[in-house]
């Protein structure tokens, strides 16, 4: 989710930690208070930086997690995933959607968008 969905969806940010703490993942890293914030990576067209919603490891692997709820602007939310997907993929991380229901179809979509249809995401 972008930056400014963040304080609106704390707590399903906080069950999805939940979630993943009962899924075996460690040394979780979230925006959110209690937690360490993860590394943000800073978008040198615009200035902007780019932050994960989640990062965990599990198995000695680093995976990236974002929370997709419906989003009022879908191009930032398709470029920070495309964005997060790359660096995955370049360092051999795993790169996981996380979402809810009444959230699944626009899920769907987005990925769809993004050739990253081969991507299932964690249903909460």
């Amino acid at each position: 989710m972008i930056k400014i969905e963040k304080q609106d969806n704390s707590d399903f940010l906080a069950r999805s930690i939940q979630h993943l703490e009962s899924s075996g993942f460690e040394d979780i890293k979230a925006d959110l208070e209690g937690y360490e914030t993860p590394k943000s990576y800073l978008r040198k067209q615009n200035k902007s930086l780019i932050t994960p919603d989640i990062v965990a490891y599990k198995n000695g692997k680093k995976y990236y997690f974002e929370i997709s709820l419906k989003s009022e602007k879908p191009r930032l939310l398709k470029s920070k995933w495309l964005f997060l997907d790359t660096i995955s993929r370049m360092n051999s991380h795993g790169f996981r959607i996380i979402t809810t229901k009444g959230h699944y179809k626009f899920t769907d979509t987005m990925l769809e968008d993004l050739n990253l249809g081969n991507k299932k995401p964690i249903k909460i």
